[in-house]
């Protein structure tokens, strides 16, 4: 028995729900995800492109910090290098100039002895002696030893994370390194309680001395001397230490030294040894008349 076809015009619920998936083959819902999908690809595009320069951009900045970094440390080190070296040959430079210095007060000394004998062998020579002596002490031509005070000067020390680039120190700060007034300050209040004689690390000081500051050097009569600085002055200690505290120069540089970390100290020795100063000046002289010293003269009563 066989089922009869149902007529030409007339279709069966099942062809036509075949014909609708046939003919629309996504989901409606499907579709406008597929849609709403298509849409935000479009959008993340242009965002994600402009996170991928971003990232880019901030790391050449990074490597270019990195790289800046590296060549001023290495500069810094150059430098400090370079300083070091010129520390060095400053030194060394020194040490010779204080060996020539040494070997000229050799000769100087002999010469005067000579001289000494010659001039004593009259009352006028004798004379022009004890003068001369008197001159030699107060220019500071002649070494001397004695009691007195020493004062200590010296630089801010550095601190332990200073930074290589910035070169911060505790010395960069000039405030923080002994400046030439500051050992002006010293030497003029140590003449001024009565010293006798005064050095600047083993330079002698004259009545034309100079202390100067050239670059990160002190001079004293165009020499360097370097830091710490030790100023020696020959007198009564008491008298000196009294009158050296009270100046009011003195005050202000002890108040400077607590404020940016300079070291300042003085004590009392009971013995100094002051180098001669460097080779004195001529600038004038006459000639000895001896024609006028009893002593020369050959002839009796004459």
């Amino acid at each position: 028995m066989t089922a009869d076809r149902p007529p030409g015009g007339v279709r069966s619920l099942g062809a036509s729900l075949l014909d609708d998936v046939l003919a629309e083959t996504l989901d409606p819902a499907y579709a406008q995800a597929a849609e709403a999908r298509a849409a935000r690809g479009e959008q993340d595009a242009p965002r994600r492109g402009g996170q991928v320069l971003v990232a880019l951009t901030m790391a050449v900045a990074g490597l270019l910090v990195a790289v800046t970094y590296d060549q001023a440390a290495a500069k810094q080190q150059g430098r400090q290098e370079i300083r070091s070296a010129l520390v060095g040959d400053i030194q060394d430079r020194s040490e010779l100039s204080d060996e020539l210095a040494a070997q000229l007060e050799d000769l100087r000394v002999e010469v005067s002895r000579t001289s000494d004998d010659l001039l004593a062998a009259t009352a006028v020579g004798q004379r022009a002696l004890d003068a001369l002596a008197r001159a030699e002490q107060g220019t500071g031509a002649v070494p001397v030893t004695g009691p007195g005070l020493l004062v200590t000067l010296a630089n801010a020390e550095a601190e332990a994370d200073d930074d290589p680039v910035g070169g911060g120190t505790a010395t960069a700060d000039p405030r923080g390194r002994i400046q030439d007034g500051d050992l002006q300050r010293v030497v003029n209040a140590l003449w001024a309680a009565g010293a006798e004689a005064i050095s600047i690390n083993r330079q002698r000081l004259g009545p034309t001395s100079a202390i100067r500051f050239a670059g990160e050097a002190v001079l004293v009569d165009f020499r360097p001397v370097t830091n710490p600085y030790e100023v020696s002055a020959i007198g009564d200690p008491d008298a000196l230490a009294a009158a050296f505290i009270l100046n009011p120069q003195i005050r202000a540089l002890a108040e400077d030294s607590i404020n940016f970390g300079l070291r300042f100290d003085f004590a009392k020795e009971d013995e100094l040894s002051l180098p001669a100063a460097g080779s004195p000046e001529l600038r004038s002289a006459e000639p000895l008349d001896t024609r006028r010293d009893p002593g020369t003269d050959p002839t009796p009563g004459g």
